[in-house]
């Protein structure tokens, strides 16, 4: 039966303000032992070997980033240790989905970049993303600005996130994502979400969201993939963001997965994955919508924020302090970071250095702004310090105001 299907025995259980029932699940009975090659495996008995550290990392006080961004432990409780917090899957989740083969997975084809391919039912998807390629990459790391999307439909969401991938966009895909999400779909609600996915053929068989599959080994007894986030960012107020790091850990060569800064949350076991075993050929950091509306006309969705990214911070949505892992296990500044948004018209996104030497970019949403690099143009920044008010649009194209060190 699959994963998603099945009642999980649990031990205890807690109620979350946002309607969530999350069960505190002995860590062996979770969905990933399901697969043949974990049964009966236990877990690494030592932690990984997380990244050496960029020796200029620091924090930007742009936004607040808190370990207790699920409501659900608002009383200070977690899950006894051995145990793993899983939000309960009930029937009206089930029955939103387009079935139940299909529950807790992206339209198939989803992710192209060029979004000219239909999804699932017709469901198109749509992004706005900053990306590396050209290289080997062993992990990931940034912080993503959080904020609560409007939605049109249920058939829709809208995301912000990293992506690891390999392989060209087609049935040969493999990715590793993180981030937060909107999807009253998969949730029954508007609230943003911390999630996760893999899939290592373009979404068509394999791969899930969160814990809905045999896949990801969740580790900790704190953080509820799947649970709500709060606070959330507001428009000119406070900003709230979380930091996320993929890497392979090359003591155990699993994909390891970080949430905030040292909570290890668990692990993609590689041999999930075909072209992605060893390492990544593109990294991604950016939104994503599906737009579900036929006959030429466009979703009223929202990417991030809702608001261009020209309208700059606490208004904009944003990613910061974007690192990569090398092949000696070292985060390092990217280089060559190139913006693409593939309906300009709808979503956009801009580039820059903050001030303490981590790339920066900003990204938004519909009605306003025409402007914005093609998929060709790469942004050579490393020599720069560059704000987001410092970025001057000329007609068509982007003129960059730089201060040299």
């Amino acid at each position: 039966m699959d994963s998603s299907c099945r009642r999980i025995s649990s031990i205890i259980h807690f109620f979350s303000p946002y309607g969530d029932i999350i069960d505190c699940v002995l860590l062996h009975y979770q969905p990933a032992f399901d697969h043949p090659q974990l049964k009966g495996q236990q877990q690494p008995s030592d932690p990984p070997e997380r990244p050496r550290a960029y020796e200029a990392e620091g924090t930007m006080n742009m936004g607040t980033e808190e370990e207790h961004v699920q409501l659900w432990r608002m009383s200070g409780e977690t899950c006894p240790e051995g145990t793993i917090p899983m939000r309960m899957t009930r029937e009206e989740d089930m029955l939103r989905a387009s079935s139940v083969r299909r529950f807790g997975t992206k339209p198939r084809r989803g992710i192209r970049r060029d979004s000219t391919s239909n999804g699932h039912e017709g469901r198109v998807t749509q992004h706005a993303v900053g990306y590396v390629k050209g290289e080997e990459y062993y992990g990931a790391k940034g912080g993503i600005n959080v904020w609560a999307p409007r939605v049109f439909n249920q058939y829709e969401f809208s995301l912000s996130q990293l992506w690891l991938i390999s392989g060209s966009f087609s049935h040969d895909l493999n990715t590793i994502e993180a981030g937060w999400q909107v999807s009253p779909e998969l949730y029954g609600d508007n609230y943003p979400r911390f999630f996760t996915y893999w899939t290592n053929d373009a979404c068509e068989t394999t791969g899930c969201y969160n814990l809905l599959c045999s896949g990801f080994v969740q580790t900790n007894n704190r953080i509820a993939i799947g649970a709500a986030i709060s606070p959330v960012s507001s428009y000119h107020g406070r900003q709230f963001d979380i930091t996320l790091l993929i890497w392979k850990d090359p003591k155990h060569e699993h994909w390891s997965l970080e949430f905030g800064w040292g909570v290890l949350v668990g692990y993609w076991p590689s041999f999930l994955f075909s072209l992605l075993r060893d390492h990544a050929t593109m990294v991604q950091f950016g939104g994503e919508i599906v737009n579900a509306r036929g006959g030429g006309f466009h979703t009223s969705t929202a990417m991030g924020s809702g608001h261009f990214s020209g309208e700059g911070f606490e208004k904009a949505s944003y990613f910061r302090n974007l690192r990569v892992v090398d092949w000696d296990n070292n985060l390092i500044p990217l280089t060559n970071l190139r913006l693409l948004a593939d309906h300009p018209n709808c979503y956009d996104i801009r580039g820059g250095i903050n001030r303490v030497g981590g790339i920066t970019f900003t990204m938004e949403d519909p009605e306003e702004m025409l402007d914005v690099h093609n998929e060709n143009q790469v942004i050579s920044l490393n020599q720069a310090i560059l704000t987001v008010n410092q970025i001057v649009v000329i007609s068509k194209n982007f003129r960059f105001e730089y201060i040299i060190k």
